[in-house]
């Protein structure tokens, strides 16, 4: 190859490597901007704000979407860490919401995320309804926890069937077992409280009749 012929590839490679960084600094931001809005959006849900929840979560959608158009030329890139984890925080926000007003779930294809980011938002979103659920209980409102508990049972029933490796689902199985645990605690925790309802029913009842 002659010294004109290395010259011409070594500018093409730093067209290439120059544009690859500004996307990367443009999406890195981006990222991080929609993880503290998905964070603020979950809280939002906790406090029962969900109009506010809401707006984080389309201010946290169109910092994601900057994120991914940025990358979108750049398929390495856009397989790393940061897109990743931002989709997932995302995917959190919006199913946590829909998990905790009985909503359908919005799909993947719905959320425009990765599967794997979308499986790991599911997990995360149903660790997040332990507390939900002991909120709504400490609110008087065993309605409400009872049917947090029977979707946390199903998000966990469809999360343990996705039995592929970690490379793929980015990790599921350990969020997975998790889960299992904070829904065994969260089960423990609503049958103590229909217990002592129960017993406190009871009392009253005797109390009454004497």
């Amino acid at each position: 190859m002659t010294g004109g012929g290395f010259q011409d590839l070594g500018e093409r490679l730093r067209q290439h490597l120059d544009a690859s960084h500004a996307a990367r600094e443009t999406a890195i931001p981006a990222c991080r901007r929609t993880i503290r809005l998905c964070s603020s959006s979950i809280r939002a849900v906790h406090r029962l704000e969900p109009d506010m929840a809401a707006k984080l979560a389309d201010e946290a959608d169109a910092a994601l979407r900057e994120a991914q158009e940025a990358l979108r030329p750049f398929p390495s890139l856009a397989a790393t860490g940061p897109l990743h984890d931002a989709q997932k925080e995302y995917a959190e926000a919006r199913l946590t919401a829909a998990l905790a007003a009985g909503r359908p779930l919005p799909s993947f294809e719905d959320l425009d995320v990765g599967a794997a980011a979308w499986l790991g938002g599911l997990a995360e979103a149903s660790t997040e309804m332990r507390r939900h659920a002991l909120d709504r209980l400490r609110d008087g409102d065993l309605d409400t926890a009872t049917r947090l508990l029977t979707a946390m049972d199903d998000v966990y029933g469809l999360l343990v069937t996705m039995d592929y490796p970690d490379a793929i689902t980015g990790g599921l199985r350990r969020q997975v077992d998790a889960l299992r645990a904070v829904l065994e605690r969260t089960r423990g925790d609503l049958t103590t409280t229909v217990l002592q309802a129960n017993l406190q029913k009871t009392i009253e009842r005797s109390l009454g009749r004497g």
